[in-house]
């Protein structure tokens, strides 16, 4: 289907993939700045952002088939992808799908597949879609570190905007991310790749990270201290560690 996207900036491409349960713009704080040196394509998923819900289940191959024809419809034939948490699966997917067009890849709290810490996550998070308050307690528990979960000084404030926030693709996204395995593409990845782990991270925590790493050849590791929604709790240094690999 088609998805809703922006286009900024000019120069080298740089196609974002977000998260299940947010939006290009929630998890990723810096575009702006991303655009100052870069043509960035910044897609939602269906049910996220502008992009209406999905009428049939989400399929991975099919949403990696829809994000890259953003760019290319935008006039970006080749590109760099940025992918945070399920995006990151998208990217190495993309990676495989389309080697002549993704030129470098940039994986942050990512995963390729669904371990049972992380299934047991996906369970409760899908459970409480219904329940938005304790939903909201859910993920803001997993998604920031202990020391920035305390440091938060109106708790209840963020709480209420959590629970208003959740976009209305969100059980979608979780069945998607539920039949995501990209093991067998890893090894094939060639293009240089950059995998940044969330070093306090409950929801997807750093092992998966870790493991991308280890299985993309020539991939460098870089471990950040946050949690889980690194854009809210350390963009600067999330944000350095990208400027600094797509240079």
């Amino acid at each position: 289907m088609s998805l809703s996207f922006e286009v900024r900036g000019s120069g080298p491409g740089l196609l974002l993939a977000h998260g299940a349960g947010g939006s290009a713009a929630a998890n990723f704080p810096f575009i702006a700045e991303l655009a100052e040196k870069r043509t960035v394509i910044a897609p939602d998923y269906p049910g996220s952002g502008a992009t209406p819900k999905a009428e049939q289940p989400l399929e991975l191959d099919r949403l990696v088939d829809d994000i890259v024809a953003t760019a290319v419809d935008s006039g970006v034939e080749t590109f760099a992808v940025l992918g945070y948490s399920t995006g990151a699966a998208v990217a190495v997917r993309a990676a495989a799908r389309y080697p002549e067009r993704v030129t470098a890849l940039v994986l942050t709290a990512g995963l390729a597949h669904i371990d049972k810490h992380l299934r047991l996550n996906l369970d409760v998070w899908q459970h409480l879609l219904d329940t938005p308050e304790a939903l909201a307690a859910f993920l803001v528990l997993n998604c920031f570190g202990p020391e920035a979960l305390n440091s938060i000084d109106d708790l209840d404030a963020v709480l209420r905007g959590t629970a208003e926030g959740v976009p209305v693709g969100t059980r979608d996204h979780i069945d998607l991310l539920r039949t995501i395995d990209v093991r067998a593409d890893l090894a094939g990845i060639t293009v240089p790749t950059l995998v940044v782990a969330t070093a306090q991270d409950t929801l997807v925590p750093p092992h998966h990270s870790r493991g991308l790493a280890s299985a993309i050849p020539g991939a460098k590791l870089v471990e950040v201290e946050s949690g889980h929604l690194i854009g809210v709790q350390n963009p600067d240094d999330w944000l350095a560690a990208i400027q600094e690999f797509l240079g």
